[in-house]
């Protein structure tokens, strides 16, 4: 039916090549592309011997955008699905509208040499892209991504307003290593060490990072001690759901990976400006990401689960309601079927669920939009039968 072309052959790219090659009859063709071409050689045996399907692998600098053009051409996908690092979002986009090939991504744009990221670089592209006749599809993975759908799904279904939002995250998984990050080191840390936020009375309140935290009851897994992060959702769920009164982004983090990392910042690893060493500039954190384990090795002997969900409340037929939304996902069985961790799973399902339903024409339509402003119902019909099963309760109180 569709040829895609992934950028991008992490954690995530991994799964979302075995995901597209389990379903075939959708993905059609397939080229997994990277700047390592060995790494996607590597997935691209695991899917031969698991699943039976043969996908193309090739090499490609996604920083270049006249390297993409040129594989575009080469390929001629139907859609491009960047798994890259979210620096490359904006050559990606530029090489999709110069071929008229349609895009997505699991994460938004941010500059590489600061600390922050927002929408407002990839929404510019907005009139281009529907000029062009072409689709952009931004944050979809799970967070962002499935939590967007989760919200819109909640609007629709559940509430005549949503006042009060919290986005919770819980990795309670053990990977035995004494410091490591589920997805890529350096996005990772630069998202956790700069100042969070969140949205309330319409306004951002800013706070000194990991400052606001509280323990935080998960499904099956039990209390976590739950830290308010910016997320990059957030930004465009109160822009797309202005009745909220509040939203906020928790997650969990243990004593251990926070001392880790307290350490590494006093010591000045996590900086992201060059510093001389031995006649060379080199940037410690993308030092320290070279010595610290690649998420995509943790997947194997990984025990315990991921829960990550939606807990809104508001106003259904004049009275106070409070719902909760959520999926919970096991390390040890996505490493069975994937060679992933959960961190990867949760990510790169939905990433082919919103594929799927671009190339299908389910959710296709001209333009840059983010997961919320498109029909939730066949996204969650897709997580119940791609491994992600959706769950969700009505709660007598607040959980957060």
């Amino acid at each position: 039916m569709a040829n895609v072309l992934i950028i991008g052959a992490g954690g995530v790219g991994s799964v979302v090549a075995h995901k597209c090659a389990m379903n075939a009859t959708v993905f059609t063709s397939i080229t997994l592309a990277s700047r390592t071409k060995s790494k996607c050689d590597k997935i691209a045996d695991e899917i031969k011997a698991m699943h039976g399907v043969t996908i193309a692998t090739t090499q490609v600098d996604a920083d270049i955008v006249a390297e993409v053009i040129a594989l575009i051409e080469q390929v001629k996908p139907f859609l491009v699905i960047n798994v890259a690092l979210p620096y490359q979002d904006l050559p990606i986009m530029d090489a999709c509208l110069a071929t008229k090939t349609h895009y997505m991504d699991t994460a938004n744009y941010e500059p590489k040499d600061v600390a922050k990221f927002e929408y407002s670089w990839q929404w510019a592209y907005k009139q281009s892209f529907e000029e062009a006749g072409i689709m952009a599809l931004l944050g979809c993975g799970f967070d962002p991504g499935a939590t967007q759908v989760f919200t819109a799904y909640a609007a629709k279904h559940q509430f005549d307003e949503m006042h009060y939002l919290d986005i919770i995250d819980c990795n309670a998984g053990n990977h035995g290593k004494a410091f490591a990050t589920n997805f890529n080191p350096e996005i990772n840390i630069r998202e956790i060490t700069q100042p969070g936020r969140y949205w309330e009375d319409g306004e951002w309140i800013e706070i000194p990072a990991m400052s606001v935290h509280k323990p935080i009851e998960y499904p099956e897994i039990g209390e976590k001690e739950s830290y308010v992060l910016y997320h990059e959702e957030l930004e465009s769920l109160v822009k797309n759901f202005p009745t909220l009164k509040r939203a906020r982004f928790w997650m969990t983090f243990g004593q251990a990976y926070l001392t880790h990392l307290e350490v590494l910042q006093n010591v000045g690893m996590t900086r992201i400006d060059a510093v001389k060493f031995q006649g060379m500039d080199v940037i410690p954190l993308e030092f320290l990401k070279a010595v610290l384990p690649a998420p995509d090795s943790l997947g194997e002997n990984y025990t315990g689960q991921t829960s990550i969900g939606c807990q809104i409340k508001g106003i259904k037929d004049g009275q106070d309601k409070t719902y909760y939304i959520w999926n919970n996902c096991d390390h040890a069985e996505t490493y069975k079927e994937v060679r992933g961790q959960a961190v990867s799973y949760t990510t790169g399902v939905p990433a082919m669920i919103g594929a799927m339903l671009l190339v299908t024409g389910v959710w296709l339509k001209p333009g840059v939009w983010n997961c919320e402003e498109l029909d939730p119902d066949p996204f969650i019909e897709q997580m119940n039968k791609q491994g992600l099963p959706v769950q969700d309760k009505i709660l007598n109180e607040e959980i957060v």
